[in-house]
């Protein structure tokens, strides 16, 4: 199948970051570009399993990814971990947000005194001749009691960061989110692996 890319970068000078959802690839851009790594989005097919492992669903896109479009790719997976909910939705939180939304969340945590949550993120890079190698960020905070905001996507507007001051996701420029984020961290963690001795291996 034909691969699109959204800019024409030069191979080795970019970082190929498969994915659908132009908001994570917005957040990634602006991330990378802190580490001098432009960033070009990648549409190609990639199957996205179910599992109890956010590790084992981005190193599984990845290798599929790269199967199918010959080059060295970046694949994101996340899920919101809450904590009275035993971790629900976590790796299954984007089958949970398209089925029943925010308010479906907010609706189990109705009187919920215990409102502590995480975001995670996995991120995967792989090559075509090496194994996928995961970074992970993790942000610490709690479910708001109600919508706020109308920036991010997902889970922001009810997810409120420990390390904030007060607001959610939802009401942070990206600047501001990408500061704070599990994405965000999990992304800078590749950066400076792939700025240093990854980046001379490939």
């Amino acid at each position: 199948m034909k691969t699109k890319v959204s800019a024409g970068f030069p191979l080795g000078k970019v970082a190929y970051f498969v994915t659908s959802n132009v908001h994570k690839f917005q957040e990634a851009r602006q991330v990378l570009s802190e580490y001098r790594l432009a960033t070009a989005k990648l549409k190609v097919e990639a199957v996205e399993i179910q599992d109890d492992s956010l590790e084992n669903i981005a190193k599984y896109s990845a290798l599929d990814a790269v199967k199918n479009c010959g080059l060295p790719v970046l694949v994101e997976d996340a899920g919101l971990f809450v904590d009275s909910l035993k971790g629900f939705p976590g790796p299954y939180s984007k089958y949970v947000y398209n089925t029943v939304g925010l308010k479906g969340i907010l609706k189990l945590m109705k009187n919920i005194e215990n409102r502590s949550a995480y975001f995670k993120s996995v991120v995967a890079f792989v090559t075509p001749e090496e194994d996928p190698i995961c970074f992970v960020g993790k942000v610490e905070g709690k479910i708001f009691l109600q919508e706020k905001g109308t920036s991010g996507f997902g889970y922001d507007p009810i997810f409120e960061p420990h390390e904030g001051d007060g607001r959610t996701f939802a009401e942070m420029t990206t600047e501001e989110k990408n500061v704070l984020s599990h994405r965000g961290k999990a992304l800078r963690k590749f950066a400076e692996w792939y700025s240093g001795a990854g980046k001379r291996r490939f």
